[in-house]
């Protein structure tokens, strides 16, 4: 969101460009979310006018050298410039104030999600059911699957939900033994089989056994694996359509970028062509992990645009 606080885009700084006429001087700072050039363009504006989509042109430009992908960027150029075309400036002092909600309004749609999930809802309507809630953890090597897993262990168990983990990761080296640590701490239940097994009879088995003996979560591991191994993906695809999970979430970190998008297609669009199912499961939600590592977050919107696109 655009910083309130940043001095291009003040209501001070309005009120001095206002009563002296002169021109922004935009051009000597650099664009980013917190610290835009967009107020100072604004103040060029004379009060007490209704604004044309002319006035608004040349912050196009600032706005597409965002580091943000450029169908988000023009998605975010054209709510703003709907938005405010057509408004009357009572008062100029009042411009960022009119330009900032526009901007924000439009990220907010952006991140808004089409539909959303009460996880603990649905587990309880799974347990009524009489059966155990499944949720399978996907995403490349090395991105923090099994801790993030481990958290949503952590919160489940907190809001007194009975969570077992199951091990499905039969391939990496160590990677049985990294969840059996994590299920000390957390006090839970690990199923495993140990290594060089199928993954989707092992989850198919911890699903089992999870419902029998009044589990009310089970939380599955897999193996990491590059999106473009296509056996890899194969044996993904068939993890999920044998065991028809509740929830599949995407984990990727914020460190790799546009990467990171590729990522989420190519395993979204895996699950669909792999699967042997009418209608297959796909990609339900993504964890960004490594989040607070990076200044910029501006490729997060762009992650989620993209989920926006494949959930639809």
């Amino acid at each position: 969101m655009v910083d309130s606080d940043s001095e291009e885009f003040s209501d001070t700084d309005d009120e001095s460009a206002a009563s002296s006429g002169a021109e922004s001087d935009a051009s000597n700072s650099g664009w980013t979310f917190s610290k835009t050039r967009l107020g100072n363009f604004l103040s060029t504006v004379s009060g007490n006018k209704i604004l044309e989509r002319e006035d608004l042109g040349p912050v196009i430009t600032p706005m597409h050298q965002m580091n943000v992908a450029s169908e988000v960027a023009d998605e975010l150029c054209e709510s703003v410039i709907t938005t405010v075309v057509g408004q009357r400036l009572e008062s100029f002092t009042r411009i960022s104030t009119v330009v900032r909600k526009a901007l924000e309004a439009a990220l907010l749609r952006i991140l808004t999600p089409k539909k959303s999930t009460d996880v603990l809802r649905e587990i309880l309507q799974a347990k009524a059911e009489g059966r155990a809630y499944s949720i399978i953890f996907v995403g490349v090597n090395g991105v923090g699957k099994s801790t993030s897993l481990s958290k949503v262990c952590y919160y489940l168990k907190s809001k007194g939900v009975n969570v077992m983990i199951a091990a499905c990761d039969t391939f990496r080296s160590g990677a049985v033994e990294q969840l059996n640590q994590h299920a000390k701490v957390l006090d839970v239940e690990l199923f495993q089989k140990g290594y060089a097994k199928d993954p989707a009879s092992v989850a198919k088995e911890a699903i089992k056994y999870g419902t029998e003996n009044g589990y009310d979560c089970v939380l599955i591991d897999t193996a990491g694996r590059m999106q473009n191994n296509e056996p890899l993906m194969r044996a993904l695809a068939k993890l999920v359509s044998n065991n028809e999970p509740d929830l599949v979430l995407f984990v990727g970190e914020a460190l790799v970028g546009n990467d990171g998008i590729d990522q989420l297609s190519m395993f979204d669009r895996a699950l669909a062509d792999y699967s042997d199912r009418r209608v297959p499961h796909r990609i339900d939600g993504i964890v960004v992990t490594k989040f607070d590592t990076i200044d910029d977050k501006g490729g997060f919107c762009r992650l989620y645009y993209d989920l926006v696109l494949c959930s639809t």
